[in-house]
């Protein structure tokens, strides 16, 4: 008896002796091997990203901050704080030294405190009794620029690897990138005819100049100047051949484009001295046909995009409030889930706007960024020229139960536009390039103050109100463009915190395959239930029931049928719960035990195949 317990004692001191040294071999030998087998990669960078982390030239400091006391009952909180440290620590081993680390808990009344308040971050108020929560990340780089992810949100995960690209990005492109403008509209001010004064530029253009260098380009140029980085065109409205195949050139060389277009430009309407008389019909349509229908996408020559569900209403002749089908406020169920721009963004207003159409077999790639409803129809432009009551829109409005394309990005590979060059100028041109960098939007109205800001003058300065994300997306847009290929290839990278959906589907066909067979034993159950009542109703009421021996032999055997049909159904119920137990301890097997015996052995074997390779000398 004390031999056996000496043994088992003994055993078990071994065994967790082994243990320790088959922990200590694992980081000793198989230190420097990463295996990532999430279904997204989450744990291993993109191709972009690690091409933006090779470009670092001088060192960049990263400082994550993440309040461990204050997130103490949040767990999927630190769950998530996990996952961005191990991201983190992933760029920093791919940087090479190049990027200093630091991590920081930022508890109350602290230094650590004091340098997240000075870098800007944003803190998280937990409690009344002033618990707060810092879960941000700041970076440095060598001239001290300073860039901040204030608050790094959980539902954000999927688009978290672009937003530390993003942040590294902006620290290693010291000069602000240079975006050139052409317009028809006064997008950057204009002298009114009424008053002789200047106006201001519109809101979206000022919102621009804070992080890109603007330059105003006249749309009667023949050539795109050299040192411009990314190109943006609104209202492209008569341009020459010659600056359209400047355009196509500056994009088969890898230039970035920002275009909107427009079939009716409200504000595209000639200014009038007088007032009191009327304007003549013009033109207010503009399009870049010319060049995208080689791409794969064109724009609906006179078709303005009317759709009842996203309709906001407009004050109608006698003032009340009226649904107006060509001014939409486009929601998040109207926006792509999976391209960057659109991510974080809940409302963008847009007005007599224009349908994008994708041919059938694009040379490139051509992904949707904001989609109509089901519930819309392209209507005439004409019918907005001179409308004066919007209800009018509505008497023949007849939903296609199709969801049209307002705004689209083209990557990829594209052909040029001039495959025979400009006519007159024999020069050398570029015939296609494999890796376009387009995004088009149907429409400018969006562009305009009116629709998503409320702009006030305070003892002289301009404030300006939001209530729609009309600007964010143009910022997102042009940022994009401009952190170049490696920036614009990271997408939407999937979720760390999953749901078990193979469990989920798992469970609910065991729970149809329960629900049919019960429902078959429930049918049953009824049937024999049924013939019992009917025996022992078969004479009419006062009189006493007198049974035959058949017919008590049918009661006898109707309820023993009975018996055994809810003994089915309790065995089927038991059976539904066992196989959801079954599954769990075949899932608690694999993830614990299975997975890392089978990871173990594999990086053992390429440790051994990585010794037994002979060094060069």
């Amino acid at each position: 008896m004390v031999s056996r317990k000496y043994f088992s004692s003994l055993g078990l001191f071994l065994l967790i002796i082994g243990f320790l040294a088959f922990t200590a071999l694992n980081n000793t030998l198989l230190g420097g091997f990463r295996l990532d087998l999430t279904e997204n990669n989450l744990f291993t960078l993109s191709e972009g990203s690690k091409k933006i982390v090779k470009s670092i030239d001088e060192p960049i400091n990263l400082y994550f901050f993440f309040t461990q006391k204050s997130s103490e009952n949040l767990p999927q909180l630190r769950s998530y704080a996990t996952r961005v440290r191990e991201l983190l620590e992933e760029y920093a081993l791919i940087a090479d030294g190049k990027i200093n680390l630091t991590f920081l808990d930022p508890e109350p009344f602290s230094e650590k405190e004091d340098l997240a308040t000075e870098f800007g971050l944003q803190s998280l108020p937990l409690s009344a009794a002033g618990d707060e929560l810092y879960f941000g990340l700041a970076g440095t780089n060598a001239i001290d620029d300073v860039e901040v992810i204030p608050f790094l949100q959980p539902d954000k995960e999927e688009f978290l690897e672009y937003d530390i690209s993003k942040l590294l990005q902006s620290l290693i492109l010291v000069d602000k990138p240079i975006v050139g403008i052409i317009s028809s509209l006064p997008v950057q001010g204009d002298m009114n005819m009424q008053t002789f004064q200047m106006t201001p530029s519109w809101m979206v253009v000022e919102q621009l100049e804070s992080s890109f260098n603007i330059q105003n380009l006249a749309d009667d140029i023949e050539e795109i100047p050299s040192e411009i980085d990314l190109l943006m065109l609104v209202h492209p409205k008569q341009l020459s051949e010659a600056l359209l195949f400047s355009i196509d050139q500056f994009v088969m060389n890898g230039g970035k484009l920002l275009a909107f277009t427009d079939p009716l430009a409200e504000m595209d309407r000639p200014q009038q001295s007088n007032p009191m008389m009327p304007s003549a019909p013009t033109d207010q349509s503009s399009s870049l046909n010319r060049l995208t229908e080689v791409w794969g996408i064109s724009m609906r020559d006179n078709i303005v995009l009317g759709d009842s569900q996203t309709a906001l209403a407009v004050s109608g002749p006698s003032g009340t409030p009226v649904r107006h089908l060509g001014i939409l406020g486009m929601g998040v169920d109207n926006f792509s889930e999976d391209d960057v721009v659109m991510s974080s963004l809940e409302s963008i207003n847009i007005a007599t706007a224009g349908i994008l159409d994708v041919s059938e077999d694009p040379p490139g790639n051509i992904e949707g960024l904001i989609f109509s409803s089901a519930y819309s129809m392209p209507l005439d432009a004409f019918q907005f020229q001179f409308l004066t009551n919007p209800e009018d829109l509505m008497r023949e409005f007849t939903p296609t139960g199709e969801q049209y394309l307002v705004a689209a990005r083209l990557t990829g590979f594209a052909p040029t536009a001039f495959p025979n060059g400009l006519e007159g100028s024999p020069g050398k041109h570029l015939m296609s390039t494999d890796n376009i960098s387009v995004i088009l939007v149907s429409d400018t109205d969006m562009l305009t103050d009116r629709m998503w800001v409320q702009v006030q003058n305070f003892f002289g300065q301009q404030l300006a109100t939001p209530w729609a994300n009309n600007g964010d997306m143009v910022s997102n847009a042009l940022e994009n463009l401009s952190g170049g290929e490696a920036l614009i290839s990271i997408r939407s990278r999937g979720r760390f915190s999953r749901p078990f959906d193979v469990v989920q589907n798992l469970r609910r066909e065991a729970e149809a395959r329960y629900l049919e067979n019960a429902n078959d034993l429930q049918t049953r159950l009824a049937a024999t239930e049924q013939k019992l009542t009917e025996i022992q109703s078969g004479q009419g009421a006062g009189e006493l029931l007198v049974l035959s021996s058949e017919q008590e032999e049918a009661i006898a055997e109707f309820q023993q049928e009975k018996y055994t049909i809810r003994k089915q159904l309790r065995d089927v119920r038991h059976q539904l719960d066992r196989d959801i137990e079954l599954l769990g301890t075949t899932l608690k097997f694999i993830n614990i035990a299975l997975v890392p015996i089978l990871m173990t052995f594999t990086l053992l074997i390429m440790n051994l195949l990585h010794l037994g390779k002979p060094k060069e000398i």
